[in-house]
C-alpha cells in the first residue's frame, strides 16, 4: 500500500502476526497532511504470498523493507515507523541504509542497541512476561528448510485482552480475520550477531520511541528500559491507547508522527 505526494515519506512496518492492513486508519491521515506513505507487508505477513515456513531467515522476513529502502532515490529522507516486533526490522534497515533515514520511530517496539545482538530485546520481554500471557494463542513448530522453528498464532482472547483492549469491536474483528502465524526468529544468526548493529550506521540515525502508557501487552517500564538502552533516544508519550495505537488513537498518533517529521530532516 503506497501513496504519493510531497513532504516526508513514511514507511510503516507492522508487528508480529500482523500486516500492512493494521495502518488503515493512520495512513490516510498522514497522506492528508501532505506526506507520502508506504505500509509494507513483511514476508509471509498480511497479503504477502509466502508462508512463514517458506521464509528462511529474519533477513528474508525483512526483505520487503530492505527493498523499499534500496529503491528510495538519493536525497529522499525517510521516516521509518516500526510497531512492536517491527522495531527489529527497522534496526536492520537502519544499519544498511543509515543515510536514507531522517528518523526512526519505535512504536511500543523492540528497539535494539548498537554493540549488542538484536535478540536482547526479545529475551528481556520474554523474561518479564508471565507464562500465561499468550492465553488462547497456539504455539506451533514450522518445518522450514533450515530446520524446525517455533511460531505462534495469536488467539482471539489474547487479541481482545492484550492488544485491542481499547480499540473498536470492528478493529478487533478485522484483526481476528487477518492475523497470520508469526515468528520472532529468536535463534536466527542475524538476531544473535553481536557485531551487526554499529555506532557508525545504526547508532547514527535519529531515534524516537513512542511510549504507550496504557499498553496491556508491553509495560511502560519495559518500553522505558529500551529507551534507556540507547542513550540519545528521544521519547514521546501517548496515553489512552492500547498496544494497537494506530487503531485506538490514530489521530493522536498521527499528531506525534507529524511533529517528528517536522523536527528531523
Amino acid at each position: 500500500m503506497e501513496g504519493s505526494g510531497g513532504g516526508k515519506h513514511f514507511i510503516l512496518v507492522h508487528g508480529l502476526c500482523h500486516g500492512a492492513w493494521c495502518w488503515y486508519k493512520l495512513a490516510p491521515m498522514l497522506r492528508a497532511a501532505g506526506h507520502r506513505v508506504t505500509a509494507l507487508d513483511m514476508a509471509a505477513s498480511g497479503a504477502h504470498p509466502a508462508r512463514m515456513d517458506e521464509v528462511p531467515s529474519f533477513e528474508d522476513y525483512s526483505q520487503p523493507l530492505l527493498d523499499a529502502l534500496a529503491a528510495a532515490p538519493p536525497g529522499e529522507r525517510l521516516v521509518l515507523v516500526g510497531h512492536s516486533l517491527g522495531g527489529l526490522n527497522l534496526a536492520l534497515a537502519m544499519e544498511r541504509f543509515p543515510r536514507k533515514v531522517a528518523a526512526a520511530v519505535f512504536l511500543a517496539a523492540c528497539m535494539a542497541c548498537a554493540g549488542r545482538h538484536m535478540g536482547v530485546t526479545i529475551e528481556e520481554v520474554g523474561r518479564r512476561t508471565r507464562s500465561d500471557f499468550f492465553m488462547d494463542s497456539k504455539s506451533m513448530v514450522l518445518n522450514a528448510d533450515q530446520g524446525a522453528r517455533p511460531a505462534v498464532a495469536l488467539g482471539p482472547k489474547l487479541l481482545a485482552a492484550k492488544l485491542y483492549d481499547r480499540s473498536s469491536v470492528e478493529d478487533l474483528m478485522l484483526a481476528t480475520l487477518l492475523v497470520r502465524p508469526g515468528c520472532q526468529f529468536v535463534d536466527d544468526p542475524t538476531m544473535r550477531d553481536e557485531a551487526l548493529l554499529t555506532d557508525a550506521n545504526y547508532g547514527s540515525v535519529k531515534k524516537v520511541y513512542v511510549v504507550l502508557k496504557d499498553d496491556a501487552s508491553n509495560s511502560e517500564e519495559m518500553q522505558r528500559w529500551m529507551v534507556d538502552l540507547s542513550p540519545g533516544t528521544e521519547a514521546e508519550e501517548l496515553a489512552g491507547a492500547d498496544h494497537m495505537a494506530m487503531c485506538s488513537k490514530p489521530r493522536e498518533l498521527c499528531d506525534v508522527l507529524l511533529r517528528i517529521a517536522d523536527k528531523y530532516d
